[in-house]
């Protein structure tokens, strides 16, 4: 069977875990395990663009038995070839590509092209990871909040109105089970920028502070979140979005999430500085 040309359909922005598809490619890797492209998925991909929040886990299951999801990324397609590696060929969305969800298991899978398979997420995995993701936009938005006197020229706001410190200073970011690790630069390029990085340097405690005390305030509340898209192809833009006492709060995004603010129960950050100051750390953490 050809390679699609069409966009896969995902459920996961709807908090989707189990669908009925088709299988529309089986492709073997050059490591011993084969690829797996269906019509619809309720797998969330990694992103090789923005890596932050890791596959879901699962199986596929056909009449033959349930083969497990051993990794699940995003992959581009030109209808010739299947381009499946550490980086795009193109950017997500460009004409003429076809964005697929790549459903990686072992080569010996009871699954052939043209089945109809059961996909199933590993709900709990799903979970953790949701939670992680919302705690991870409200952490950045309590940081940029707590920042904002740092700055001594004009910079783009975030979806709060605040100073954008997060995305200006970002260098990566991972989701973790119930929480995330963001490292930022605190470099020549940020002060330029007129950014205090000396003034954060020695206010470390306080700001931590600062950011807890305002998401503590956030999550006392049962504020619904929920992802904003037009349709349900893979390469169509989504985007976070809740109601915060500061207002409407609106962020690109393509990862999982709670359904409201009251799942999180707690929610805490630690920030930390690499030995020469260069680099900051902020561990966020969320517990029931």
């Amino acid at each position: 069977m050809a390679l699609p040309t069409l966009d896969t359909l995902i459920g996961y922005p709807d908090g989707e875990t189990r669908g009925t598809s088709t299988v529309l490619h089986r492709e073997p890797l050059p490591d011993g395990r084969a690829a797996v492209l269906l019509d619809a998925t309720p797998f969330h991909p990694l992103d090789p663009t923005w890596p932050d929040q890791g596959p879901d886990l699962g199986v596929l299951v056909t009449e033959a038995g349930p083969a497990p999801v051993l990794d699940c990324r995003i992959a581009a397609s030109d209808g010739v070839e299947l381009h499946l590696g550490e980086k795009l060929p193109v950017r997500l969305g460009t004409e003429g590509w076809a964005f697929v969800v790549a459903h990686i298991v072992d080569a010996d899978a009871p699954i052939a092209e043209g089945d109809t398979v059961t996909a199933e997420v590993d709900e709990e995995h799903r979970r953790a990871l949701s939670l992680g993701h919302t705690s991870c936009h409200l952490a950045s938005l309590a940081l940029n909040r707590a920042l904002t006197g740092f700055w001594s020229k004009e910079i783009a706001a975030d979806a709060l109105g605040s100073p954008d410190f997060d995305q200006t200073a970002i260098a990566s970011s991972r989701i973790r089970p119930h929480g995330s690790l963001d490292e930022y630069r605190l470099g020549k390029s940020l002060r330029k920028r007129g950014f205090d990085s000396a003034r954060l340097v020695t206010e470390l405690d306080a700001v931590a502070a600062a950011v807890n005390g305002t998401l503590a305030e956030w999550v006392t509340g049962e504020a619904a979140v929920r992802i904003r898209r037009d349709d349900r192809r893979l390469s169509t833009r989504r985007f976070w979005e809740c109601e915060l006492p500061e207002g409407h709060a609106s962020i690109a995004c393509g990862g999982t999430h709670a359904t409201h603010l009251g799942e999180l129960g707690s929610l805490t950050v630690t920030l930390g500085l690499d030995d020469d100051g260069a680099t900051m750390r902020m561990i966020t953490a969320q517990s029931a």
